[in-house]
């Protein structure tokens, strides 16, 4: 009995005949679902347990630039496009709420961890570089697709505005490559940035101007050639024009052209992104 060879209660083997992995050799294959879905869940509840900051205050800030310009300004029986004024910001307004949102979600994702010094949380989990950024970007785009519903929601109800759907797939192409776009910027920005002031300085002095100078109260052939080759360069102006064209049918940029440029700046982006995850740039040094 003694001189038998002891046998693993689970698999019936000897012990000396199972095979375990060498070090460093990944044993999970393929997708690491489980994590993935683990850190995504981590990251969503992170911003609804304070929903009343992340989405709810996003929207009302949003409907007040509504009601600023349509109400208080006097300009309710202006029209831009042939339609109404209201109904024309209404829809860049949504658009650039979510914009705004995504970039502030996943700008604060990894930046906060390499503050407070639980960046290791995201590094030691048995998760694929590109797995580590698919979540952190899918679930800042939770945010923006939440807050973009919040405040639909909300101008539907407002009287004098309408906000119906005119073509769904561009509602849903230029919400999601728009909300992609920020949140991979906000990767890129936790990535680089040491400090919140770094994050602030990008949110205050790129992501704003981009969205505020995007064409969202205004028609840009109403602008200098000048100012419309400068809108042009603009990625966030065809987010909201195409965003737009879903509920007005009708767009001042080439809706298709807008289209191809967001998805060529997105995988731009994720590439960029995950070499720098790969290289562990101002993340594990």
């Amino acid at each position: 009995m003694l001189d038998q060879s002891k046998k693993d209660q689970t698999s019936g083997l000897p012990v000396n005949a199972m095979q375990f992995a060498e070090p460093g050799v990944p044993i999970i294959r393929g997708v690491n679902w489980a994590g993935f879905l683990a850190l995504y869940w981590k990251e969503v509840r992170r911003f609804v347990k304070v929903q009343l900051q992340t989405i709810w205050a996003p929207s009302i800030t949003t409907l007040l630039f509504l009601i600023i310009f349509t109400v208080a300004m006097g300009r309710g029986d202006r029209t831009v496009m042939g339609v109404p004024f209201a109904d024309f910001i209404a829809p860049g307004l949504i658009c650039m709420g979510m914009l705004q949102n995504a970039f502030a979600n996943s700008s604060f994702s990894m930046l906060v961890g390499k503050i407070q010094g639980t960046i290791i949380d995201y590094l030691t989990p048995p998760l694929s570089v590109g797995e580590l950024l698919a979540a952190l970007v899918t679930s800042s785009m939770t945010r923006a697709i939440l807050v973009g519903f919040a405040v639909w929601l909300a101008m539907f109800i407002w009287p004098g505005v309408n906000v119906g759907v005119v073509h769904w797939w561009a509602v849903l192409w230029f919400g999601i490559m728009g909300a992609a776009m920020l949140s991979l910027l906000g990767v890129l920005t936790s990535i680089w940035a040491e400090k919140f002031d770094h994050a602030a300085a990008v949110s205050n002095f790129v992501v704003a101007p981009l969205a505020l100078l995007s064409g969202t109260f205004y028609s840009i052939d109403r602008l200098s050639p000048a100012f419309q080759a400068v809108s042009h360069v603009n990625p966030f102006f065809y987010a909201i024009s195409g965003f737009r064209y879903g509920f007005l049918g009708q767009a001042d940029s080439p809706v298709v052209l807008g289209a191809l440029i967001l998805l060529a700046i997105n995988i731009g982006l994720a590439l960029i992104c995950y070499l720098l995850l790969k290289s562990g740039w101002k993340i594990k040094s």
